[in-house]
């Protein structure tokens, strides 16, 4: 799950009367995504490829800024450009230890 504002409990109270709400958030067991990890991350990378590649000059007319991106976005698309993570799931387990319950004999 991500970090929207509305994925906490207040949200539930917000949405049903306290009884009903705590019930819900009982039977649910919320893992956060790392902000590091999310796809807001994964759409900042975009926009600043987009902007290293396409809009880093001065464009004094609008209809050629949609007439760059379009083919930019095209021209990316095409690619299948891919987020290369390097923040596995042993790293999360030492960073995020209290995210990662441990099982003791």
């Amino acid at each position: 799950m991500d970090n929207l504002n509305t994925h906490n409990p207040g949200s539930l109270y917000e949405s049903f009367p306290p009884d009903k709400a705590k019930a819900l958030w009982d039977r649910f067991c919320f893992v956060y995504t790392p902000k590091h990890g999310s796809w807001l991350n994964m759409a900042e990378i975009e926009l600043n490829a987009l902007t290293g590649q396409c809009l880093k000059r001065r464009i004094g007319n609008i209809d050629i800024v949609k007439k760059e991106t379009t083919a930019w976005q095209k021209s990316r698309n095409n690619k299948t450009a891919k987020v290369n993570w390097q923040f596995t799931a042993e790293d999360a387990r030492i960073k995020l230890r209290r995210l990662y319950p441990t099982l003791d004999s």
